[in-house]
């Protein structure tokens, strides 16, 4: 049964709608990103769930409990802003400490639990400090501390790594997924960063223009793309426009191999760069290497063909064979490429 469920969700600003029907089911336990461009409704969205931005239509409910009217400091959420808000003339302790004593809880019981929640996020030596004294991967682990220390039934987290720089976002992601599986909490993060929604998320949900796009497990999102939006937004793709019939995609004179169960008709033709390999014969297009760049862990190229420039990545296991300016050959199997009807 769903924790936490969004029906009918709804904000308009006037003429302008932010969020247009939005349909979430949350588990207990789980772990959802908000994942889309700026604008696209998701800290919206967001935002509705907290209680800080009333919804034009639809409900709310958590536990079974419509929560849409709630004030926010009745619904006893958690939430982190990527600012962190923390109070500076106050020690980690005390930061951690405000929201119980908002609340009333007495001293004894206050103080563990400050120390628990402080054990939990590894900064207990750190007590006594402030905020100007801590590292930003410090700050947002005061924040989440001050989050979970009220015992909240969601944990809402709003773009929480975006001030953090690249290394430190990456390891405060494995640590934040960590934490999340400790304690069990239900959660909802927004963020813009499809990596990340993919490294931390049980389940991604793709939204564009106010709209959900897309549901799903990272690897079934990245994987299985249900259109245009999906396919470019959640990584590299090659899209063409083709039409399936007769078991291929036509895409100008060329027939590429179909996945089973394509629609037949006008399709979105859509592979992954990973997924093409350089091919000596039984090539399905024949280019040449416009670029190629090393990023690291893996190569990128990219190929003139007669259908345009096609992305290749390979993975870094030395120095490739390829060279800019050869002309080479493609392929890929057809259960490597997805075919959606044409506008999905």
């Amino acid at each position: 049964m769903a924790f936490l469920e969004l029906h009918g969700l709804v904000k308009r600003y006037g003429d302008f709608t932010a969020v247009a029907d939005c349909e979430l089911s949350v588990s207990q336990g789980e772990f959802v990103c908000l994942l889309g461009p700026s604008g696209c409704g998701k800290t919206t969205t967001l935002q509705m769930v907290a209680g800080f931005t009333p919804p034009s239509a639809g409900r709310i409910l958590l536990d079974g409990k419509d929560i849409t009217d709630v004030k926010p400091n009745q619904r006893g959420l958690g939430i982190v802003f990527q600012s962190y808000a923390l109070f500076p003339h106050m020690t980690v302790a005390d930061n951690v400490a405000f929201g119980l004593e908002m609340r009333g809880v007495a001293a004894a019981e206050r103080s563990k639990r400050v120390a628990d929640t402080l054990e939990l996020v590894h900064l207990t030596p750190l007590a006594g400090r402030y905020p100007r004294e801590l590292s930003g991967g410090q700050r947002q682990r005061v924040a989440m501390a001050r989050a979970l220390v009220i015992q909240p039934p969601v944990l809402l987290l709003d773009e929480p790594m975006g001030a953090l720089d690249a290394k430190l976002r990456e390891e405060m992601q494995i640590e934040l997924r960590a934490l999340q599986h400790r304690v069990g909490i239900t959660t909802i993060m927004v963020t813009h960063d499809q990596a990340e929604a993919m490294t931390l998320a049980d389940r991604v949900v793709l939204m564009n223009k106010g709209r959900i796009e897309q549901i799903g497990r990272p690897f079934e999102m990245y994987e299985q793309p249900n259109g245009r939006f999906s396919s470019t937004f959640l990584g590299k793709a090659n899209l063409f426009e083709g039409r399936h019939e007769g078991g291929a995609v036509l895409v100008g004179s060329a027939q590429l191999p179909c996945p089973a169960g394509a629609p037949l008709g006008l399709v979105d033709y859509i592979v992954r760069p990973e997924k093409v390999n350089f091919a000596s014969t039984d090539a399905l297009l024949r280019g040449r290497v416009a670029a190629r760049v090393f990023l690291g862990n893996y190569w990128l190229f990219q190929v003139d063909t007669p259908l345009g420039t096609l992305q290749v990545t390979q993975a870094n296991v030395g120095m490739p064979a390829v060279a800019e300016g050869d002309e080479v050959g493609l392929a890929w199997a057809g259960e490597h490429a997805r075919a959606v009807a044409r506008g999905a």
